[in-house]
């Protein structure tokens, strides 16, 4: 029998599951749990069998890997764990494990393969992709296939509203570019572009420019740069996102810079962790480790080097929504919600149950819609009491699925992204 591939970068250790006292304060912090009330879909639940199969105790087998799917890796459950338990690292790496061990029926393997391995790491093909999303999306056969009902029919009606409306014009050809402070230089940032916001949230990567240049930075958009890994990483295809923080760490090398920047909480997160995915001895961890320190989010960014330029006016009744790896993974809460309250105009009011995830998750929203639209349904309940007119919140994927969540149940709320709403802010443009 042939001897199994290692699984790269860092591996868990019996310390790091035995940490997990099984206290059960995470129960009610986990989406999951809240929807089924099930041992086995919460988080020390599956922190046991994960300990069992890295023991060699439980077979990688069929149901394990259910209960490990339907994990949104929101990582809620640590920032309720008094013992510092690192569950995002372990879920992660149980996912290596599958993809590794376990044979997934034909369709998921391709689907898997196409997005993962031949669709992510290749800029190119992600344009063409979505010149030809672009083309639905504005040809009519869009609007065609919502009015006949043939979507419903499918099943596919919820997943269509989530798809990402195309921009008109991609982000790729402000790669390699260099703007400008305005007024006296106070910091010089690079900022990372993303995958996918390279051609669905070109207006947001502008307004994050415009914000900072606004505030007295110099933006570097360095060439070269790739699609953090996020994705790869969460869903186990390891390899796929160790290549890519490579690519990332060699692009930004030749940079200098004080902090890379990034408006995606997911990415922020990845990035900051990029050190997890290589172990000590090899040679990229140092790199690897030295861009995660210098990686920030644009709302933590902005709030220690404060705003220079004063906001206009902007009067609306805002609320926000935590992202999950902004608020569980980077342990950012009060800085979105402190640039909400720096905007004159705006009455902020918080978000009941703000810290649970709304369902998007990567790609859970297409992988597990029952549950994601679920999690919607209470969110969108709750935003919808808050009697906002706007939801803010600090991720590309919230912003999808709050922005469909909006449509399906008719809040007439807008959502935005809180450097959108800085943005609007200083173009004073409140309409």
């Amino acid at each position: 029998m042939a001897a199994q591939q290692p699984i790269p970068g860092t591996n868990p250790v019996y310390e790091d599951f035995s940490r997990c006292v099984h206290c059960g304060l995470c129960l009610n912090h986990c989406p999951t749990y809240r929807l089924w009330q099930l041992e086995a879909d919460s988080p020390r639940g599956r922190i046991r069998q994960m300990m069992l199969v890295n023991q060699g105790e439980l077979p990688v087998s069929e149901g394990f890997v259910d209960h490990i799917d339907k994990c949104l890796d929101c990582r809620s459950c640590e920032t309720a764990c008094p013992s510092a338990v690192n569950y995002g690292m372990l879920v992660e790496h149980a996912r290596a494990r599958i993809e590794r061990d376990f044979k997934r029926p034909l369709f998921s393997r391709l689907a898997r393969n196409a997005l993962y391995r031949r669709l992510l790491p290749y800029p190119e093909r992600i344009a063409i992709v979505a010149k030809l999303l672009r083309f639905y999306q504005r040809s009519g056969l869009q609007a065609s296939a919502r009015s006949t009902g043939i979507l419903k029919l499918l099943g596919l009606r919820e997943r269509d509203l989530l798809l990402p409306p195309v921009d008109r014009r991609f982000f790729f050809d402000q790669l390699g570019k260099t703007f400008p402070a305005q007024g006296a230089r106070r910091a010089r940032v690079a900022f990372f572009a993303g995958c996918v916001a390279n051609v669905a949230f070109a207006a947001l990567n502008k307004a994050t420019i415009r914000v900072l240049t606004a505030n007295g930075c110099e933006v570097a958009v360095p060439d070269g740069q790739f699609c953090c890994g996020a994705l790869p990483a969460h869903a186990g295809v390891r390899d796929v996102a160790r290549d890519m923080a490579r690519r990332n760490i060699a692009a930004f090398a030749a940079a200098n810079f004080d902090s890379l920047v990034t408006n995606a909480a997911g990415c922020g997160s990845t990035l900051k962790e990029y050190d997890h995915l290589f172990t000590a001895d090899e040679p990229e961890f140092a790199a690897a480790a030295a861009l995660a320190k210098k990686t920030r989010d644009v709302t933590e960014f902005l709030l220690a080097l404060g705003l220079s330029a004063p906001p206009k006016s902007v009067p609306a009744r805002v609320t926000y929504q935590d992202s999950c790896h902004l608020l569980h993974g980077q342990k950012i809460r009060e800085a979105p919600r402190q640039l909400l309250r720096a905007i004159p105009g705006v009455e902020f009011v918080e978000l009941p149950f703000a810290d649970i995830c709304c369902g998007s998750a990567g790609v859970y929203n297409v992988t597990e819609t029952k549950a994601s639209l679920d999690l919607l349904a209470e969110k969108m309940a709750f935003a919808q009491a808050t009697n906002a007119q706007i939801i803010a919140t600090a991720n590309p994927g919230c912003l999808l699925q709050l922005r469909a969540g909006a449509e399906i149940h008719k809040t007439g709320q807008e959502v935005l992204h809180v450097i959108e709403l800085l943005d609007r802010a200083y173009s004073n443009s409140s309409a």
